[in-house]
């Protein structure tokens, strides 16, 4: 996939810290937006796939449920195409980290129709495909701090697909036993 006539390589070692190399190593695609566009369909056939009642399962009294992982999704979806949208424009400015467990519990995700979460996917994942469309080599390459960690702009195109990836396999193997 090419946007602006540039590739959307995968990271070197060196465009991220360690803690976020591990959703990177969880794309497969060797182009970011590839991987975005083919996750995005995915994800899009399984939510179909639910009801209301469904997506409130837990697959155990302490974990969150399948409505509360889908925005737990969004919302990192969106925090981390901030912090690349800082970076890509040369922002230098340290930026802290969030809690997942109180802004699952803030936003009350539970109480929302499926519906809507799955069209706030749909337009939050849109929204970073086309972010990340907008970006130069240039862009790509700029690095920021979040959470205490270094990465570039490029890297976090591939810990969002990643960390969706990890996501969908908890929601598959634990939720709906679907592999």
């Amino acid at each position: 996939m090419k946007q602006n006539g540039m590739h959307l390589r995968r990271p070197t070692p060196d465009e991220c810290a360690p803690g976020l190399a591990g959703y990177i190593a969880q794309v497969t695609a060797e182009d970011a937006l590839q991987a975005l566009e083919e996750q995005q369909r995915e994800m899009l056939q399984l939510l179909d796939s639910l009801t209301d009642e469904r997506a409130l399962v837990r697959y155990a009294p302490d974990k969150w449920s399948l409505k509360e992982v889908l925005g737990h999704i969004i919302d990192t979806e969106r925090i981390f195409a901030y912090r690349a949208l800082r970076f890509a424009r040369g922002d230098r400015t340290p930026l802290p980290g969030f809690d997942q467990d109180e802004y699952v519990r803030a936003a009350r995700f539970d109480a929302r129709p499926l519906r809507d979460l799955r069209d706030e996917y749909e337009s939050v994942r849109r929204a970073t495909l086309a972010l990340f469309r907008g970006f130069d080599e240039e862009a790509l390459a700029q690095r920021g701090t979040a959470n205490e960690a270094e990465a570039t702009a490029r890297a976090l195109a591939y810990v969002i697909a990643g960390h969706e990836r990890h996501h969908l396999r908890i929601i598959r193997n634990r939720y709906l036993k679907l592999d």
